[in-house]
């Protein structure tokens, strides 16, 4: 791809380019219409449905794009992804148009063929996700700064302003854009000739008009959004697993490729050292984004500020990166061959185009689980890209079948499946009581905003509404919390039934009640019976344990509201005998706290088995709870080994 000084590497860069970039793009489209939405995606394409300046989280930007992309067909995820499939593949073009005037031609096509090797980079695109318009729009602005800068041209100082006007009507990250032109503008007597420049002035004053919708949302409510991004979302106590914000990156770019950006990083400081204004522009504009997140990492979102956030600082390097890899290919042949030097060169950006397409790959793999899962197992794969077609034509037959009514109402326990139910047009208004998730997320003050929240379900005062919970995201505690919660607006519900995917990997179930009351004058009320999911504990046997004759089961399980009317033992998914239950337990009572279930306190059972009657062997065992209305649910899975 890259030819040295001696000329020894001889690849025909454009074809290479474009036989990567199609591969990537390829790969892309087909997974991008096969992958569902996932929760991020499908509250953006919410949002879209209803259009504003600004949202809880976000401005304007990414809701527009999802929302145009969308119109071409409704319930398509390929649709919906559509834009930024086209921004995201054109970032190597982005990176052709920046490097051209400051290198040539043909070190520009290197970087836009070498950015396809950055796998964070080349994966842009796939998912519709703030990340894609930021950087697009940050790249083509600071080509047009750059341009402006040289030529002083009219034109690239407006255009310079609009594009960090619509960066900054995208996402708060964008600010280092500016916060980055701001520190070039200052960083040395050369460079602060600028702010003489009536033109700059005129840039910034467009530029400013991306601050509006920012501004208006957090003057609107009570700074929601501000709070949540430089408050909320972050401990700000220090992590010591924030030190490896280093290694991490490391890992994504692939350790190669990552080292060689650090050398064109140094070869650039000592170019700007000596008054070079380009390697000044480029290295204010990588080391921003990449050292804020760097001295941030110890103290913020672990997660988002060591993966994806600091993308956009590695492509201001890559223009010079063509060169960097000269200059490496030169010293190592120097000191050993010019075949060995060539042969190390194609590996550091064979590994980062491999790490491209292993990352496409491994996101992909959501949509094969059923092909998968034979090979790699259960509870592996992700699957919040995958399931969400069958969950709703599961509920699209429930709904006909037991809730033909027009005028019911869907209410889920999270906010995401709630926008999957809008997004595949089984409602227009499903509700959500999500209280951990939104609140994480910081989108709790959109729904409460859209009235989609729980305080939403007055509006719905006496209709009859199905609630459905992802029990695979919740603990039973979590699912506890969220029946409680629905039990308190609604007259009667009950279980009607369960959804499993994957395995059980992706498990829901589906409930109905007959009406919403308001009951705000009486916080106390809930309705009685409420569905809570039994909870449970095995002291006997334990995970792996090696038995021999008799094999003796104890442990205790109760249902607050329903109790309990047997519990049977099932071993390799066969029901082998009916437990001993009603035992006395009051230290269960006691500490757990148990209040309602009508046999407390006799909640715990035993009972031995005699290890004879299966084979000798690793075995599966595990409890089902059978409630008082007849509801089954399996527990406590564990492996034993039969010994005799």
């Amino acid at each position: 791809m890259l030819e040295s000084h001696q000329s020894v590497i001889k690849f025909p860069t454009h074809k290479l380019f474009l036989f990567a970039f199609v591969i990537i793009l390829c790969t892309k489209l087909f997974l991008a219409s096969v992958l569902d939405l996932y929760s991020d995606e499908v509250f953006y394409w919410q949002a879209s449905t209803l259009p504003a300046l600004a949202y809880s989280d976000l401005p304007f930007m990414t809701a527009l794009l999802i929302g145009a992309g969308s119109s071409m067909e409704n319930g398509s995820a390929l649709a919906a992804r559509s834009l930024f499939l086209i921004l995201g593949s054109c970032t190597p073009f982005l990176m052709y148009w920046l490097a051209k005037p400051i290198t040539d031609k043909k070190q520009a096509l290197e970087s836009a063929a070498i950015s396809l090797c950055l796998p964070l980079g080349a994966f842009l695109g796939l998912l519709a996700v703030p990340d894609v318009p930021l950087l697009f729009f940050g790249l083509f602005s600071l080509g047009c700064f750059e341009r402006a800068l040289r030529t002083n041209d009219f034109r690239y100082w407006c255009s310079a302003g609009l594009l960090v006007a619509l960066g900054l009507s995208t996402h708060y990250r964008f600010f280092l854009y500016p916060l980055a032109a701001i520190i070039f503008l200052s960083f040395s007597s050369i460079t602060r000739q600028h702010w003489a420049n009536s033109r700059l002035w005129v840039s910034i004053a467009i530029a400013s008009l991306g601050l509006v919708p920012i501004i208006w949302f957090n003057l609107a409510n009570e700074l929601s959004s501000a709070n949540f991004y430089f408050v909320d979302r972050h401990p700000w106590e220090f992590q010591a697993s924030g030190l490896l914000h280093l290694f991490k990156q490391a890992g994504l770019v692939t350790p190669p490729l990552y080292a060689v950006l650090a050398f064109t990083a140094w070869k650039l400081w000592q170019s700007a050292k000596e008054g070079n204004q380009v390697a000044i522009l480029l290295l204010c504009f990588a080391l921003t984004n990449l050292t804020v997140y760097l001295v941030l990492a110890p103290w913020t979102d672990a997660t988002s500020t060591s993966i994806h956030w600091p993308l956009p600082g590695y492509f201001p390097l890559l223009v010079f990166v063509p060169s960097a890899l000269r200059d490496l290919h030169e010293l190592i042949a120097k000191r050993w061959k010019p075949i060995t030097a060539k042969y190390l060169i194609c590996s550091i950006l064979g590994l980062g185009f491999s790490g491209s397409l292993i990352a496409l790959i491994g996101v992909g793999s959501q949509a094969f689980q059923y092909q998968l899962q034979p090979l790699v197992g259960t509870g592996v794969l992700s699957n919040k890209m995958a399931g969400w077609k069958e969950f709703s034509g599961f509920t699209e037959k429930l709904l006909a079948e037991k809730m033909p009514s027009r005028f019911s109402i869907l209410v889920s326990d999270n906010y995401y499946t709630s926008a999957q139910l809008e997004f595949n047009g089984l409602t227009a208004n499903a509700l959500t009581l999500d209280k951990d998730k939104a609140v994480r997320d910081g989108r709790i003050a959109q729904y409460q905003l859209w009235g989609k929240g729980e305080s939403g379900l007055l509006d719905f005062t006496g209709r009859p509404l199905m609630f459905i919970t992802e029990d695979s995201t919740l603990t039973i505690l979590d699912k506890h919390s969220v029946l409680d919660s629905i039990c308190k607006h609604v007259d009667s519900i009950e279980l009607i039934d369960e959804l499993s995917l994957f395995n059980g990997d992706k498990t829901f179930s589906f409930f109905i009640a007959n009406r919403v009351v308001d009951r705000t004058s009486d916080p106390d009320y809930r309705s009685f019976p409420c569905p809570y999911p039994p909870r449970a504990w095995i002291d006997l046997p334990i995970e792996g344990e090696s038995v021999q004759n008799d094999l003796l089961i104890t442990g205790w399980a109760f249902n607050e509201d329903l109790g309990i009317d047997e519990i049977e033992l099932v071993i390799d998914q066969n029901s082998i005998a009916t437990l001993n239950y009603g035992i006395a337990r009051s230290d269960v009572v006691e500490q757990i706290g148990v209040k309602s279930d009508p046999n407390a306190p006799n909640i715990g059972f035993d009972y031995v088995l005699d290890s004879h009657s299966i084979e000798n062997g690793t075995h599966d065992i595990e409890i089902k709870i059978i409630d008082s209305l007849g509801n089954a649910t399996s527990y406590g899975k564990r492996q034993i080994r039969v010994n005799n």
